[in-house]
Order: C-alpha cells, then sequence, then structure tokens
C-alpha cells in the first residue's frame, strides 16, 4: 500500500544556544518518531526539589512558523515522567504560530516531598515538541443546537466504567 506524501511546512529555526551545534538540533529521532526532543539549555546542572515550583528551563531555539494552521505542543518525555517523576509544570505548553521568544520548558518534579530530587544535566534531552494543525472554527451562536446528540449533556462518568456492548 502506498502512503501518500506528508506535508511539511517550512518552520524557521533560530539557534539561541551554540552548544546546540554539538549537542545536536532539533530533529527526529527515529523514522516515525512524531516529535522532536528539546535540550536543557542550562549554564551549570539545576535540581529540581520535589514538589517544589515549576522552573523554566531554556531549550536554545526560537521558531517561526508563520501560519495560522500549525502550532506547536511542548509535552514531557515519558520515561522522564515514568522513571524519574520530571513532567511539566503547565501539563503541556502550546506554542503559538506568532510566537517568535525562545521556547522555554516548565519543569516540574512530581515526586513527594521528601522523595527524590531531579539533576537535569546541561544538554539532557529534557521535552518533545510536536507539530500539530489547528482549526479555527467560526462560531455561530445559537439558541439551541440544530440537532440532538445521542449523549446529550452528559459528562464526567456519564458513559459509565464497563465496555459498550457490540
Amino acid at each position: 500500500m502506498d502512503t501518500p506524501p506528508l506535508h511539511r511546512p517550512r518552520v524557521e529555526l533560530r539557534i539561541l544556544d551554540p552548544r546546540l551545534h554539538e549537542w545536536g538540533l532539533p530533529g527526529y529521532g527515529s523514522a516515525m518518531a512524531a516529535a522532536v526532543d528539546l535540550f536543557a539549555c542550562v549554564a551549570a546542572p539545576l535540581t529540581l526539589a520535589p514538589g517544589a515550583p515549576a522552573t523554566l528551563v531554556p531549550s536554545g531555539i526560537a521558531l517561526h512558523m508563520a501560519e495560522p494552521g500549525i502550532a506547536a505542543l511542548v509535552l514531557p518525555r515519558s520515561g522522564l515522567g515514568h522513571k524519574r517523576g520530571l513532567v511539566l509544570g503547565n501539563l503541556v505548553g502550546l506554542i503559538d504560530p506568532d510566537y517568535t521568544g525562545e521556547v522555554l520548558v516548565s519543569a516540574w518534579n512530581r515526586n513527594p516531598a521528601g522523595g527524590e530530587s531531579i539533576r537535569i544535566a546541561p544538554g539532557e534531552r529534557i521535552a518533545q515538541m510536536l507539530f500539530v494543525p489547528v482549526l479555527r472554527p467560526l462560531f455561530a451562536v445559537v439558541e439551541q443546537f440544530s440537532t440532538a446528540s445521542e449523549r446529550g449533556a452528559g459528562g464526567f462518568g456519564s458513559t459509565g466504567l464497563a465496555a459498550s456492548p457490540k
């Protein structure tokens, strides 16, 4: 089966920290990787105490997507969150297409008080960035919705826990 070619929008990348030329520029770790890794561009090792406020870690890059149909999401690296407790202070970071400042990573040690501190070394890959399409719908203000849905206004837990019968 032939797969259609990928749409590859052009994103301008500014290198703000010259050490990235040694460590590696943002790139995909494998042929099918969905996101690029972001490096901690800190001057010296950084220690995050358990439960302390999140710290902004510079990535050493700035982007200009310049297209309203694309944005970037900064996400935690799965292994770091699961094995060490390093997650993002804002859970997911959104980089708008018109933002051209340095990409910062909000790093947070989710380990409980008295747990392990997390040490971030200069050049460590601490997060990943995923580019996503953006839809900007036109809102139509209505008194009632034009069609009903099967679910309606049922929210949190309204569909139950068990598998639905087929």
